[in-house]
């Protein structure tokens, strides 16, 4: 993993992944209700309805600065 910043992806903080969470996904506008309600906490994240493991916000993950290529749900940097 580069420790070098890079530049965030062209979509707004609360818009997850586009390959990350499918459009057809039961809970999604219960996940994305979380990851607001993260985001507008300035939250490190939110427990997952389905697994509850936590998933990381993307506000987090911007001040971390670097993408870390774990495939995160609600990753700022990947397309």
């Amino acid at each position: 993993m580069s420790m070098e910043r890079k530049p965030l992806a062209g979509r707004r903080l609360d818009e997850p992944h586009p390959g990350r969470l499918a459009l057809d996904h039961p809970r999604r506008a219960e996940i994305l209700a979380r990851h607001r309600a993260a985001l507008d906490r300035d939250e490190a994240g939110y427990a997952d309805p389905d697994t509850g493991l936590f998933v990381l916000s993307a506000g987090f993950l911007a001040r971390r600065g670097t993408c870390c290529g774990r495939g995160c749900r609600h990753c700022p940097y990947e397309d």
